[in-house]
């Protein structure tokens, strides 16, 4: 998600920050636009609500991709999510109606109170 690659790159400039005592050094442009992306498109900001993100996201049995879909766009209904993920409307999968429901739920729960 979004959220995860800001807390990486932003743990890692701190750690370039640290160890270098030369204020020319400068971090690459790449590194830079890449923070401002991923900060600009973040969805959750605190690191703890970026933790139950994924966990929420985790124990209903969602793949890397579909994980990450859901968790940066954040879908409000079923049929929302189904669209962005097509692959939750698979018979035979764990992800009902209600499950996703419930999951969308905790998402937005977790959204009112970061």
């Amino acid at each position: 998600m979004h959220s995860e690659v800001s807390l990486v790159l932003e743990r890692r400039l701190e750690q370039l920050r640290q160890t270098t005592d030369d204020p020319s050094s400068q971090v690459s442009q790449v590194f830079e636009r890449s923070l401002q992306y991923v900060k600009q498109f973040s969805r959750y900001k605190n690191p703890d609500a970026v933790k139950q993100v994924r966990d929420v996201l985790s124990r209903n049995g969602l793949g890397e991709f579909e994980l990450c879909v859901i968790g940066n766009l954040c879908p409000e209904t079923v049929e929302e999510a189904k669209a962005m993920v097509p692959s939750l409307k698979t018979k035979g999968r764990a992800c009902d109606d209600e499950r996703i429901e419930k999951m969308l739920n905790d998402l937005a729960m977790i959204r009112k109170f970061e």
